[in-house]
C-alpha cells in the first residue's frame, strides 16, 4: 500500500512540481511578455499561486467523495484530472499565437491540478496511515510526501536533460512542452497501480458501522474539529514556505538574479530534493520515536534561524553558497512534509478525516506555498533578502506556535476512533 501510494504521488506531484520549474524559466516570456521580466515572472508565480488556492476547493470536493464512497475511487479521479490538464498545459498555445486567451487558459488548467492535488495528497496519506501498525505510522505515512519529494527530483531533473541537449532558444520555444507530454505516460501507470489497490480498513470499519454515507464531511469537520483543522495547517505552514521557495522562487532567483547557469541551478534543486527526501525519511521515523510534535517543534524552531540566513547565504553569489542554501532549506522543509501524513491523520476521526485533513493540508499550501513565491520578487527588490527572509521567518514562528498548541497524536487508533478529545491545549 506504501508502494502505490509512493508511486501515486510521484506521477500527481510530477505533473505539479513541471509547473513551478516552468513558471522559474518559461511561463513570463510564453505567456505575459507584454509585461516584461520582472512583472512577467510575478504573474507567473501568481498562476502557481492559483492552484493552492483551489487546493482546498478540491480538498473538500474529493474530500467529501472519498469520505463517503472510499479513497480508492477518489485517488482514481484526481489522478485522471491532474494528467488531463498537464497534457493539456503541455500542448496549450501561447501568448504569441492566441494571445490574452493563452493565459486565461492556462490559469482555468492550472485551477484543474490545483482542484486535483487538493483531493490527491489526503487520500494517498490516509491510503498509507490507515493500513499502517500503529507504533510504525509516521514511517510508512511519510512515503506519500516522499513521492511528492522524488517528483520535484524527476521535473528537475527532466528541464536539466531537456536544456542540455538543446539550445536556449530551442528550450524556450518548445523543449519546455516535453516534461508535460511525457507525464502522460506515468499517469497510465499510475491508473494501472491503483486499479489493483483494496479500501482501507478504517474505511471499511467505518462503512459497516454506517458511518460513511450521511451527513456532510465538511460541515461535520467544521463542527466538532475546526480548531484542529486551523492548528493542523498553521503547524505544516513551514514545510511549505521553505519548500515552494526552495522549488520555484530560488529556482528563478540563481538565474535571474544571481546570474547563475540554468543548468548548475536545477542540478542544485535536484541535490536540494535528494535531501528533502532523506529528511522526509527520517522526520516519519523520528517522529515514530519522539512523537509528531516534538519533532515538528525543532523543525520549526530550526526554520526561525535559518530564514534569517538564508539570503545573506544566497547572496554570497557563488555556486557553492546556492547549493548550500537549497540544501539546507530543503532539509527543514522535508522534516515538517515527512511528519504531515501521521500527524494529520491522527488528529481527525474516520467520518470526515479525508475532508478535514485534505482542508488542513490544503490549507497550509494555500498560506505557505502560495504567498511567499508570489510577493519574493516585490519584497526583495524593494526591502533586500534579508526582509523577505523575515517574512519566511514569520511563518515558522506561526508553524511553531500552532504546534505548541496541539497535543501529541502519535498512537491514536485509526480504526476503533473515537471523536479526537483533547487534541489541543
Amino acid at each position: 500500500m506504501a508502494l502505490a501510494s509512493f508511486l501515486g504521488t510521484v506521477i500527481e506531484f510530477y505533473d505539479f512540481g513541471i509547473y513551478a520549474t516552468a513558471a522559474a524559466l518559461v511561463f513570463a516570456s510564453a505567456f505575459f511578455p507584454a509585461l516584461g521580466e520582472q512583472s512577467g515572472t510575478i504573474v507567473a508565480f501568481a498562476t502557481l499561486g492559483v492552484a493552492f488556492v483551489a487546493r482546498p476547493l478540491g480538498a473538500v470536493l474529493f474530500g467529501h467523495i472519498g469520505d463517503r464512497l472510499g479513497r480508492k475511487r477518489t485517488l482514481i479521479a484526481t489522478m485522471s484530472l491532474m494528467g488531463a490538464a498537464t497534457v493539456l498545459i503541455g500542448l496549450l498555445p501561447t501568448a504569441a499565437t492566441i494571445g490574452v486567451m493563452a493565459p486565461i487558459l492556462l490559469v482555468l488548467l492550472r485551477i484543474a491540478q490545483g482542484l486535483a492535488a487538493g483531493g490527491e495528497w489526503a487520500g494517498a496519506a490516509l491510503f498509507t496511515s490507515e493500513h499502517a501498525p500503529r507504533d510504525r505510522r509516521g514511517f510508512w505515512a511519510m512515503f506519500t510526501n516522499l513521492g511528492g519529494a522524488t517528483a520535484n527530483i524527476l521535473s528537475m531533473g527532466t528541464f536539466l536533460l531537456t536544456g542540455l541537449y538543446m539550445s536556449d532558444d530551442d528550450f524556450v520555444a518548445w523543449g519546455w512542452r516535453v516534461p508535460f507530454l511525457i507525464s502522460v505516460v506515468l499517469v497510465f501507470v499510475g491508473l494501472y497501480v491503483r486499479l489493483r489497490i483494496e479500501e482501507t480498513p478504517a474505511f471499511t470499519a467505518s462503512a459497516k458501522r454506517g458511518e460513511a454515507g450521511t451527513g456532510l464531511p465538511f460541515k461535520e469537520a467544521l463542527a466538532h474539529q475546526w480548531k484542529e483543522i486551523l492548528l493542523g495547517a498553521g503547524s505544516l505552514v513551514m514545510a511549505f514556505s521553505l519548500g515552494y521557495i526552495g522549488i520555484a522562487f530560488l529556482t528563478n532567483y540563481g538565474t535571474a538574479t544571481l546570474g547563475l547557469a540554468r543548468t548548475d541551478v536545477l542540478a542544485a534543486g535536484m541535490f536540494g530534493n535528494l535531501v528533502n527526501c532523506l529528511a522526509i525519511f527520517s522526520g516519519g521515523v523520528l517522529s515514530d520515536r519522539f512523537g509528531r510534535r516534538r519533532v515538528l517543534l525543532t523543525a520549526n524552531g530550526v526554520g526561525v534561524v535559518w530564514a534569517l540566513l538564508l539570503f545573506p547565504v544566497l547572496d554570497i553569489g557563488t555556486l557553492g553558497a546556492f547549493w548550500l542554501g537549497q540544501t539546507v532549506t530543503f532539509m527543514i522543509a522535508g522534516i515538517g512534509f515527512g511528519i504531515a501524513g501521521s500527524f494529520l491523520s491522527e488528529l481527525f476521526h474516520t467520518r470526515y478525516r479525508y475532508t478535514a485533513s485534505g482542508l488542513a493540508y490544503s490549507s497550509a499550501g494555500v498560506l505557505g506555498g502560495a504567498i511567499p513565491p508570489l510577493v519574493a520578487a516585490t519584497l526583495i527588490g524593494t526591502y533586500g533578502g534579508f526582509v523577505f527572509g523575515a517574512f519566511l521567518a514569520g511563518y515558522c514562528l506561526l508553524g511553531l506556535l500552532c504546534t505548541l498548541a496541539v497535543k501529541e497524536t502519535r498512537g491514536r487508533d485509526l480504526v476503533e476512533d473515537a471523536l479526537p478529545r483533547e487534541a489541543t491545549g
